[in-house]
């Protein structure tokens, strides 16, 4: 889908959908498959998809949709069926698998629920002739006039390698790119066993954690680069989980010379606190750049209320020793990483000073900030707390992207929830501009103006003159971004 988070402008960051390309590589042989991220073409939706499908004239369509995308992707399935009628509409991804009863009155065919890979492979094998629709475990497909809901089918092991690498040849449109750096994908793992309320994966997959083995992780990181990537982001649910394994998969970048790349990555701040001393350095050597730390927030009470404790604390000697959060950003700074903080403001006892408390936490020791409101999402522990409460303002799916409140609490409205953070964090992006301009001059001169009017959107001289109050500004701010997810 098209629809992009407020804190991943393209300008900036335009970022492969791994998913899309490991189902093209997990498909027979046979087909003709043509992957389409529509991040990459905002601005021209209907012609590009009009286009595709005219060249392609393709028998299966298959979307990939967040929750926030779900009305996108509705009006794409309309366009698809316009352009030709006979095509068979497959839908996929969290929303569809969390929400499946939403798209049961949607034009589409067939819901695949939870991991794809195996299950759209059996499905075309199905449309083939080959075996029933009936026994296609993780597929809702309509029959009789009805729908059916297979059994769900359970996680990938992955150490089996009955998952493919993906197939990135398969990419019909062209420029990932990540601050002016080719980018692709990789995951080495999937799941996590955390419960943390506000999060979709134990829902998806349940409690678990499987890994690929090393060899297939060094196979996915060459194709990658053969295929152009100068950076690489590991989409890994929770890679830190089990941090030896983590060092070990460090070692093993270096050891096959891939450690020239430069690497993202998502960990959880306990891990790299209490392994920090060893697990930085290594992580450093191995090319790792960003770490997108989820700090979730500082304060206890928060962090009970997001069932986040567990993996924000700090300890030795096997004993709890407080919040891990600057623990772990001390290591990571210390070995020239920097740190996305990813936090979490907004929940239903938070006020204007606590909010304020975790902004200035970000200000001070974060390098890129990436705050994030408590969202609703389909059939988490928060979606039920917020509905209990009647906490939910707003039920316009398209903004439940996490980056725009759609919930008040008990003190706050949603709109001044959003406002504090939109009013702080806008300094603190452009604050890591230098670092950026060292890293890559030249897409920083040619680029800062456009990242900085994104950043400052709805602002004008009057607002930074001082002359009118920022709400104004904050007003013509929403209303753009209620223009930009109109993609078609």
């Amino acid at each position: 889908m098209p629809d992009s988070f407020e804190h991943m402008p393209t300008v900036a960051i335009r970022m492969p959908n791994g998913a899309l390309t490991s189902l093209a590589g997990n498909l027979d042989e046979h087909h003709k498959v043509a992957v389409a991220d529509l991040i990459l073409c905002q601005k021209t939706v209907r012609e590009t998809v009009t286009r595709l499908v005219r060249e392609t004239a393709p028998d299966i369509v298959g979307m990939s949709i967040m929750t926030f995308q779900r009305r996108t992707a509705e009006r794409l399935m309309h366009l698809v069926r316009t352009l030709k009628p006979d095509v068979k509409i497959v839908v996929g991804g969290y929303d569809p698998s969390l929400d499946t009863d939403a798209y049961l009155s949607m034009p589409l065919d067939f819901i695949v629920r939870g991991e794809g890979e195996v299950t759209f492979r059996e499905l075309t094998r199905a449309l083939e002739g080959q075996g029933s629709m009936h026994f296609i475990s993780g597929l809702s497909h309509r029959s009789g006039g009805k729908w059916v809901h297979n059994p769900q089918r359970a996680p990938h092991r992955l150490e089996d390698n009955e998952i493919r690498l993906p197939k990135r040849s398969a990419r019909a449109l062209k420029g990932y790119t990540l601050l002016g750096r080719q980018v692709d994908v990789i995951e080495t793992s999937r799941g996590c066993t955390f419960d943390c309320s506000f999060c979709s994966i134990i829902e998806m997959r349940g409690r678990n954690f499987f890994a690929y083995s090393f060899d297939r992780v060094i196979d996915d990181i060459r194709d990658a680069q053969k295929h152009g990537a100068e950076t690489i982001f590991l989409v890994d649910d929770n890679i830190t989980l089990n941090v030896h394994r983590f060092e070990a998969l460090c070692q093993a970048i270096i050891d096959a010379g891939l450690n020239k790349i430069d690497y993202f990555v998502q960990g959880m701040t306990s891990a790299i606190a209490n392994h920090g001393e060893t697990l930085a350095p290594l992580m450093k050597r191995a090319g790792f750049r960003y770490v997108f730390l989820g700090i979730e927030n500082i304060l206890e009470s928060d962090l009970q209320f997001l069932q986040a404790s567990a993996k924000n604390t700090a300890r030795t000697n096997g004993k709890k020793i407080g919040n891990a959060t600057l623990q772990a950003i001390d290591y990571l700074h210390r070995n020239d990483m920097f740190v996305i903080g990813g936090l979490i403001i907004g929940s239903p006892g938070d006020t204007a000073e606590s909010i304020e408390a975790n902004l200035e936490f970000a200000r001070k020791y974060v390098d890129w900030p990436y705050i994030q409101h408590p969202t609703p999402y389909p059939r988490t522990p928060m979606t039920a707390d917020f509905r209990r409460q009647g906490l939910i303002e707003n039920m316009r799916l398209e903004e439940y992207d996490g980056t725009t409140p759609v919930v008040r609490n008990e003190n706050l409205s949603a709109e001044e929830i959003e406002y504090l953070r939109w009013k702080a964090e806008r300094g603190m992006k452009i604050r890591h501009m230098p670092v950026v301009f060292r890293h890559d001059p030249w897409f920083v001169l040619r680029n800062a103006p456009k990242m900085a009017a994104h950043t400052y959107r709805g602002s004008t001289l009057r607002t930074a003159l001082g002359l009118e109050d920022d709400r104004q500004a904050f007003i013509r701010y929403k209303e753009i971004r209620r223009r930009e997810r109109e993609y078609l």
